[in-house]
């Protein structure tokens, strides 16, 4: 029908071509609430691609003494008038684009906008990622294409062409009402029909999405696992392996599938890493690992002081030099230019570089020691080098010094000792050279032992020195047997027990003290005495209480039932002022991702306050997570376990009135 343009009144039920620009928003409208942008872009790209499909209903408008204006007020369709303005807008149509309306002069406007808008029912979304999957597949659309069409983004079309792909099985679950939308968006983390339907029969009671979601990527590896980070996913994809990626949820990169690939890749790498080390410093050996082989059973060498050279010292000032001068030159800039920036880099990597010249191995050690190349948790590699094995070793002929004798040779007063246990025969000669027997040995070393103990009892300082030795003797050598004091260090390996604990600033940082000790114990432990006893009061028990701190063990087992020793762990914390805030921060990966939500909910409102913690209530679990780490990231909030009790004498007093109840409750907080 070709358009008319007249100025008198319609007929009721007319067609009829009206110009956009001569439509007007009905004041009868049932809708107040403007229409979103987003859907207004939707209508928008809907129309372009396909054309008006439904009539507007339009009335004219009238004057005050009833006289058409030659406007018209639209009753329905109204968001596809703003529609069609948005194009004219972006010069897609002009002004006075044609649009076919219906006219209704009969009917009440306000009732037919409402009928248009409560009357109707939209289709089931199954129905919709259905209707998206048939124009991907039968008219050949891609995402971008179906997003272009529909004013919606690509990302959304994949979403829903993702959804399409859910098990058949499943999509009537979910159409019956039976799975929520959320549970069936964690199914279609897969394409693998067999895989979501038997996720789908392991369910008990627990159908969380998040539960859903570990089940089917419980086999594979996340792209935040230390060993993708280590490759890089493109590296593994080049090398054919594929990603799993979740578009409904942030998935920090996606799922590894192919884990026997991703570990080949990685040792790989790793063992290049061992063999540039090996080439480049000389050692014997390196050798590759995941994870640091506590079992090694090997004796572990450490660098020592040494000068640096006339050409590294000269660059050393000069690094230093430039440094100090670029912090004096910007030490009032709030941002520093991205050269300067680069430069400082620069500048601490080479001083750092030429710090690390100060410690060498010895030659020796290096031509008979060995590395191990250790993947870190945050996908960086460790090296711990100095490590002697049993083979390598020197004959002890080559260790021996003047006046160190071993068992079965020579004793200590020049007396031989013999291995057997028959006395000297009475009615010999005085002068008779044979060894004293291993029954008058005992005897006489047991009086002696004796003698030790009630002198050392007496002597404190001598008590620390000898049990300083002892401690010493057997956590920096191994197998050396010159202790006299009967104190074994028992160590725990905390690596066993909390994953990534060497990687962590703690953890770095004790591996430093330790480090700095062994550098400073003699090589030989038959000079460990001298060198205890040489050390200043406060050297020799500050290595002492490193000694003792190496044996704590405040670990708990679930096997392992010392309520005793948990006491005594508290008491310890208490005796040493322990603030874990310092050493250990409550994050997603270390605590929120691996409680309930209710432990993370009971943080918030202890940390925040019971409102915060009310407006995450309705979060999914991993949103939970996030937001309890950002709230809680600027507090000393910690769980109940870090907790240092504070000793009698610190705790807060109750208020005395009501006006110190506000200080009170902030102190005891």
């Amino acid at each position: 029908m070709s358009a008319k343009y007249v100025e008198a009144i319609p007929e009721n039920g007319t067609e009829i071509f009206i110009p956009l620009n001569k439509l007007k928003k009905s004041p009868k409208n049932a809708r107040k609430m403007p229409h979103s942008e987003a859907a207004i872009e939707a209508k928008a790209a809907s129309i372009a691609a396909k054309g008006i499909l439904q009539n507007f209903v339009v009335e004219p408008e009238l004057d005050a003494e009833g006289a058409a204006t030659g406007f018209y007020l639209v009753t329905i369709g109204e968001g596809r008038r703003l529609a069609q303005l948005l194009r004219a807008k972006r010069k897609g149509i002009k002004k006075t684009e044609p649009i076919r309306c219906v006219v209704d002069t009969k009917n009440d406007p306000h009732e037919i906008s409402l009928d248009e808008n409560v009357t109707r029912e939209n289709m089931h979304p199954a129905d919709q990622f259905e209707a998206f999957q048939k124009l991907a597949d039968e008219r050949g659309f891609g995402a971008e294409e179906i997003a272009a069409r529909f004013g919606v983004t690509p990302h959304v079309v994949r979403q829903r062409l993702r959804l399409a792909a859910v098990s058949p099985k499943l999509m009537l679950v979910y159409r019956d009402g039976e799975l929520t939308l959320d549970q069936l968006m964690a199914f279609a983390i897969t394409a693998d029909h067999g895989r979501q339907e038997g996720v789908f029969e392991r369910l008990s009671y627990n159908r969380d999405a998040s539960t859903i979601r570990r089940l089917l990527t419980e086999t594979h590896v996340p792209a935040t696992d230390r060993r993708a980070r280590f490759v890089g996913i493109e590296t593994y994809t080049e090398a054919g392996g594929t990603v799993l990626r979740d578009l409904f949820t942030e998935d920090r990169g996606g799922y590894l599938e192919d884990v026997a690939l991703l570990d080949l890749l990685v040792t790989a790498k790793l063992g290049r890493e061992a063999d540039t080390l090996r080439e480049a410093e000389g050692w014997k050996w390196t050798e590759a690992h995941l994870d640091f082989p506590h079992a090694h059973g090997m004796r572990r060498t450490y660098p020592h002081p040494v000068d640096l050279s006339a050409e590294d010292q000269t660059a050393l000032k000069a690094a230093q030099a430039e440094f100090d001068r670029l912090t004096e030159q910007h030490q009032t800039a709030e941002e520093l230019p991205d050269e300067v920036d680069a430069r400082f880099g620069e500048l601490e990597a080479d001083i750092e570089r030429l710090e690390a010249r100060r410690q060498a191995y010895d030659p020796d050690d290096i031509a008979r020691g060995g590395a191990f190349v250790i993947l870190n948790h945050d996908g960086t590699v460790r090296i711990e080098r100095g490590f002697i094995r049993s083979e390598d070793e020197r004959p002890k002929s080559e260790t021996e010094e003047p006046g160190h004798s071993e068992p079965g040779e020579e004793g200590a007063d020049g007396a031989p000792v013999q291995s057997g246990d028959g006395e000297q025969e009475s009615g010999e000669e005085e002068d008779d050279d044979r060894p004293l027997s291993d029954t008058l040995v005992r005897d006489l070393t047991a009086h002696r032992t004796l003698g030790l103990r009630l002198n050392l009892s007496e002597q404190p300082e001598v008590a620390i020195v000898a049990a300083t030795h002892a401690l010493a003797a057997q956590i920096f050598y191994l197998g050396a047997d010159v202790h006299v004091v009967g104190i074994q260090p028992v160590k725990a390996d905390l690596a066993g027990h909390a994953e990534g604990i060497e990687d962590t600033p703690s953890g770095k940082a004790w591996a430093d003290r330790h480090a700095n000790w062994a550098r400073q114990i003699p090589r030989d432990a038959s000079h460990l005495w001298a060198f205890v006893s040489d050390l200043d009061h406060d050297s020799r028990l500050a290595l002492f209480a490193h000694c003792v701190a190496l044996t704590v063990n405040a670990v708990r087992l679930p096997w392992d039932r010392r309520p005793r020793a948990v006491g005594t762990a508290d008491r310890l914390a208490e005796a040493v002022s322990l603030d874990m805030t310092g050493y250990w921060r409550p994050t997603m990966r270390s605590y929120f991702g691996r409680v309930t939500k209710a432990r993370i909910l009971d943080a918030v409102r202890e940390g925040i306050s019971d409102e915060a913690a009310e407006r995450m209530v309705d979060m999914k679990k991993l949103d939970m997570a996030e937001a309890a780490e950002q709230l809680l990231a600027p507090t000393d909030w910690l769980p109940s376990l870090l907790r240092t009790a504070k000793p009698a004498a610190e705790q807060v007093e109750a208020p005395t009135s009501v006006q110190d109840s506000d200080a009170y409750s902030q102190a005891a907080e």
